[in-house]
C-alpha cells in the first residue's frame, strides 16, 4: 500500500509538473500569423462563451428558482424578516452558485470538447506535424483555448448570477410570501462590492481550469479513437475536480 501511494504521489508530482511546462511553452511561444491567431481566438470565444450562454442561462435561473423556494420553505416562521430571504439567496448565487453552475456546464460541454480535439490531433499526427513545419503547437493550438476560457468564463458568470438573482426575485414574488421591495431590501443589505470582485476571481481561475486542464490531458493523448474517448472523459472530471478544490482554497484565502 505505500508504495502504491508513493507511485501515485510521484505520478501526480510528474503530471502537474508536465502541466506547468506545457503552460510556459505556451505563453513563450511567438506567434507567427497574427490575423490567424485572432482568428482562432475568436472562434474559441463564440465556442466557449457564447454557444454556452442558453444553457447557462437556463441552469441558472432553475437554480435560482429552486433556492429561493427552498429558502422560504425554511425561513417560514413569525420571528424571521421576511428580507431574510433576499440576503440568503442572491448573496447564495453570486458567491457560489453562479460560478459553480458555469463551471460544470462548461467542464462537461468545453473541456471535454477540446480535450478530444487535441487528443484527436495527437492520435493524427497533426500536432507533429506542426512541430515539424516550425510552429509552436502549443502556442498555437493551446493558448488561444485558455484564453478563451479566461475572458468568456467571468462574463458567463456574471450572465449567470444576474439571471439567477432575477429568478429568485421572481419565484420569491410569484410566492405571495415575500414582497419584491422586501426581496430586494435583504439583498442590498447584505450585498457588497466583495463579493463581485470575489466572483470575478473566482470565475477567472475556473476559466482557467476548465481550458488548461483539457488541453493537457488531449496533448498527450495516446491510444487510438479509445484514448481519444478517455481523454475526453478525465479532462470533464479531472476539470470539475480541481474546480472544487479551487474553490475551497479561495473560500480559505478570500473570505
Amino acid at each position: 500500500m505505500l508504495h502504491t501511494l508513493r507511485a501515485n504521489s510521484v505520478a501526480l508530482f510528474r503530471h502537474i509538473g508536465a502541466f506547468l511546462l506545457l503552460m510556459a511553452e505556451a505563453v513563450r511561444s511567438p506567434i507567427y500569423d497574427r490575423a490567424t491567431y485572432r482568428q482562432n481566438l475568436a472562434r474559441q470565444m463564440r465556442q466557449i462563451g457564447v454557444e454556452s450562454l442558453p444553457i447557462v442561462a437556463v441552469a441558472a435561473a432553475f437554480t435560482g428558482g429552486v433556492t429561493t423556494e427552498q429558502t422560504i420553505y425554511q425561513m417560514r416562521y413569525p420571528l424571521i424578516p421576511e428580507s431574510t430571504i433576499g440576503a440568503i439567496v442572491v448573496p447564495s448565487v453570486i458567491l457560489e452558485f453562479g460560478a459553480l453552475i458555469t463551471a460544470f456546464i462548461l467542464a462537461g460541454r468545453v473541456s471535454a470538447r477540446i480535450a478530444a480535439e487535441l487528443g484527436s490531433m495527437r492520435i493524427g499526427g497533426q500536432i507533429e506535424a506542426l512541430d515539424v513545419m516550425g510552429v509552436s503547437a502549443s502556442g498555437y493550438l493551446v493558448l488561444p483555448r485558455v484564453l478563451a476560457g479566461v475572458l468568456t468564463f467571468p462574463l458567463l458568470y456574471v450572465v449567470a448570477s444576474t439571471v439567477g438573482s432575477a429568478a429568485g426575485l421572481g419565484i420569491a414574488a410569484a410566492s405571495g410570501d415575500v414582497t419584491t421591495a422586501q426581496f430586494l431590501a435583504g439583498a442590498r443589505s447584505f450585498f457588497t462590492g466583495f463579493m463581485a470582485v470575489y466572483g470575478l476571481v473566482k470565475a477567472t481561475v475556473f476559466g482557467f481550469l476548465i481550458t488548461a486542464i483539457p488541453c493537457y490531458v488531449g496533448f498527450h493523448a495516446d491510444g487510438g479513437a479509445r484514448g481519444v474517448g478517455r481523454s475526453a472523459t478525465r479532462a470533464a472530471v479531472g476539470a470539475c475536480v480541481f474546480v472544487l478544490i479551487a474553490d475551497y482554497l479561495l473560500a480559505l484565502l478570500m473570505l
